[in-house]
C-alpha cells in the first residue's frame, strides 16, 4: 500500500519498469521533489494532520504512481530524441544503406560530437584533476569540505551538460534534469551522501577517460577524412597544381590518368564508410555514457 513518499517511489519505478533508465530518474526525481515539498508545506500549515492523512493529500493532487507513469509514458513517447535511432526496412537495399548514410543527421551528429570530444575531454580531465587535487589536499583543513562538496556538485553539474550533449548529437535519451537532494539534511550528511554515492565516482571516471577517447576519436576520424579527401581531390592536386599524392625517400610519386578515376572512387567510398564508421562509435559511446550518468 502506498503510504509514504518511500513507498511512492518503489511503486513509480515498478509502474516504469519497461521504461528508459533516463525516464525513470527524471520521473523520480520530479516526484520526490514534489511531494516533499508539498508535504512539508502542508504539515507547516496544518500541524495537527496526521502523517498519513497528509501525504494521501499530497498524492491525491499530484496522482498516483500509475497515473504519474502513464503520463510519462505518452510525454516521451512524443518527445523522444530528435536524432534517435529509427528502424530501417528489412529488405532496404545494401548500396541503398550504405550511400543513404549521408541523408542521416544521426551520422553527421555522431561526426561533430566525436570531433567536439578532444574539447570537452580536456575541460573535463582538467577540472576534475585540478578538483580532486584540491579538494584532497584541504581535507586536513575544515575548508577541505565544503570545497570538496563544492567541486563533487560540479561534476555532478558537468555530467548533466554531457548528457544534454550527448541526446541532441547522439539520439541517446539521458536525463533532463538533477538528482533531488534532500533540504532537510545538515553540510556533513549531504557531503556523505555525496561521497557514498555511486553515481558521484562513474561521474568522475567517465570526466577523466573522456580525454583519452576524445583524443582517439579526434585522431581517428581527422585521418580518414583527410584521407578521403585527399584522395576525391588527386586529379586536381596532380593536374592542375602539379602536386604529387606523396613523397618518399625524396621521390615525388602521382598517379597514372587510368589510376585516378579509381582512387576518385576510393576516396568516395571511404567517406561514407566514415560516416558509418562514426555512426556505430556513436551509438557505442552514447550507450557509455547512459552507461555511467543515469542512476539505476
Amino acid at each position: 500500500m502506498v503510504n509514504n513518499i518511500d513507498s511512492y517511489l518503489q511503486q513509480l519505478r515498478k509502474e516504469l519498469a519497461n521504461c528508459d533508465r533516463a525516464t525513470i530518474q527524471d520521473a523520480l526525481s520530479d516526484a520526490e521533489e514534489y511531494l516533499r515539498n508539498a508535504v512539508d508545506i502542508l504539515k507547516a500549515s496544518k500541524p495537527d494532520l496526521a502523517d498519513e492523512i497528509v501525504f494521501a493529500s499530497v498524492m491525491q493532487e499530484y496522482g498516483t504512481p500509475a497515473e504519474i507513469a502513464d503520463a510519462y509514458r505518452k510525454i516521451e513517447a512524443h518527445s523522444s530524441p530528435s536524432l534517435a535511432v529509427r528502424t530501417q526496412k528489412a529488405n532496404r537495399p545494401f548500396v541503398s544503406r550504405f550511400f543513404g548514410v549521408v541523408t542521416e543527421p544521426r551520422a553527421w551528429g555522431a561526426l561533430l560530437y566525436l570531433l567536439f570530444t578532444l574539447a570537452t575531454g580536456i575541460i573535463y580531465f582538467t577540472w576534475t584533476v585540478t578538483g580532486i587535487s584540491l579538494s584532497l589536499g584541504l581535507l586536513i583543513l575544515i575548508i577541505g569540505i565544503p570545497i570538496a562538496g563544492v567541486f563533487i556538485l560540479s561534476t555532478r553539474g558537468l555530467a548533466l551538460l554531457e548528457g544534454r550533449l550527448v541526446e541532441a548529437l547522439l539520439g541517446i535519451r539521458m536525463p533532463h534534469r538533477p538528482l533531488f537532494s534532500k533540504n532537510d539534511k545538515g553540510v556533513w550528511a549531504k557531503f556523505k551522501a555525496l561521497i557514498t554515492d555511486r553515481y558521484t565516482w562513474l561521474s568522475m571516471v567517465y570526466m577523466l577517460i573522456q580525454l583519452p577517447l576524445g583524443i582517439f576519436y579526434f585522431t581517428l576520424f581527422v585521418t580518414l577524412i583527410s584521407v578521403s579527401l585527399g584522395l576525391v581531390a588527386s586529379p586536381i592536386l596532380e593536374l592542375v597544381f602539379k602536386e604529387p599524392m606523396f613523397t618518399a625517400n625524396g621521390s615525388m610519386y602521382f598517379f597514372n590518368g587510368w589510376v585516378m578515376p579509381i582512387v576518385v572512387i576510393v576516396g568516395v567510398l571511404l567517406f561514407f564508410a566514415t560516416l558509418h564508421l562514426a555512426k556505430a562509435i556513436g551509438i557505442f559511446h552514447g550507450n557509455l555514457a547512459k552507461a555511467m550518468l543515469v542512476r539505476e
